[in-house]
């Protein structure tokens, strides 16, 4: 049995807190799912955006340092993000970028970056498939993106990041794509199934804004992620303790090429702390930081929430 459905959420850095908000739940049309604070920096917001119910597998997540230094996508990064849309929405994504998208390399997909110049692609998806729309999105229904589609990473080189990927987290290459040069797939290729590895075309990496964070991966209960935990140490990794945060449970390990990957459980999700309907409309904290929530508030920059 693989213990790895695919992935589970992308966390990026980003500037500033209501031009994350504007671009990611106003142009995108995601749904801000959560408004909370970076566990280990509460000084830090934590956006989480993605379909209606915040589905495991179309969340984007934002550390928002608005001081920070801007970063540059290079080899041990995610160095594209792609986003899931139906096959029949690339017009009506091109005018809604206005002039900021181009064509990928393969000339299928649409290539743009965010106000911080993270790298974005919407991919036509054959296997497009929204779980739960977002019914007050300023995208219609028919043209929501899904979530994530893929994940490219940038190695120096290939070998033991392959071997990951297939012995322990069960994907599988695919030789026949052949851009960009290697792609594994698990399951059924269905969202979020899909991790892309390149050697070429990027500059030596600098963490910062603007650049991925790192990835999670996803597994259904935390019985399997204690079983990919062993796996994982079987095979020489440094794997952390179980971390509780809040709506899933996580491990984090570096892979041979330098990401850090997470591992996710599905569960509890994101309706623990307030209904579906009410999904980021105010701040949450984890409860470790709640006795400390009007200095918190106090010093977090104010921002409009699109969904109250």
């Amino acid at each position: 049995m693989n213990n790895i459905l695919g992935l589970h959420h992308m966390t990026a850095i980003c500037g500033d807190a209501q031009e994350n908000i504007d671009f990611y739940a106003g142009l995108l049309g995601l749904r801000l799912i959560k408004v909370t604070v970076n566990f280990d920096d509460p000084t830090a917001y934590h956006f989480y955006y993605g379909d209606g119910a915040g589905s495991p597998g179309t969340v984007l997540t934002f550390f928002p340092y608005p001081t920070a230094q801007s970063g540059r996508q290079g080899a041990g990064q995610v160095v594209i993000t792609s986003l899931s849309i139906p096959e029949s929405s690339v017009a009506y994504w091109r005018e809604r970028l206005d002039g900021l998208a181009v064509e990928s390399e393969d000339g299928h997909a649409l290539d743009f970056a965010d106000p911080d110049g993270l790298l974005l692609r919407l991919v036509p998806d054959p296997n497009y498939k929204l779980a739960a729309p977002w019914q007050k999105s300023a995208v219609p229904v028919e043209h929501q993106i899904a979530g994530i589609h893929s994940v490219t990473l940038r190695e120096n080189e290939v070998e033991r990041t392959a071997a990951l990927l297939m012995k322990v987290l069960g994907f599988d290459h695919d030789p026949d794509i052949e851009v960009p040069e290697y792609v594994f797939f698990t399951g059924a290729r269905g969202l979020g199934q899909r991790v892309d590895i390149s050697t070429i075309g990027f500059a030596s990496a600098r963490p910062g804004k603007g650049t991925v964070h790192h990835i999670a991966f996803r597994t259904p209960t935390d019985e399997t992620q204690a079983q990919v935990r062993t796996d994982l140490i079987g095979v020489g990794a440094s794997v952390s303790e179980v971390r509780d945060r809040d709506y899933f449970h996580s491990i984090y390990f570096r892979e041979p090429g330098g990401v850090l990957f997470e591992i996710a459980t599905d569960g509890p999700g994101f309706a623990t702390d307030e209904d579906l309907e009410s999904l980021g409309t105010s701040l949450k904290l984890p409860k470790m930081h709640e006795p400390k929530r009007a200095q918190i508030e106090a010093a977090l920059p104010k921002i409009t929430y699109p969904n109250a």
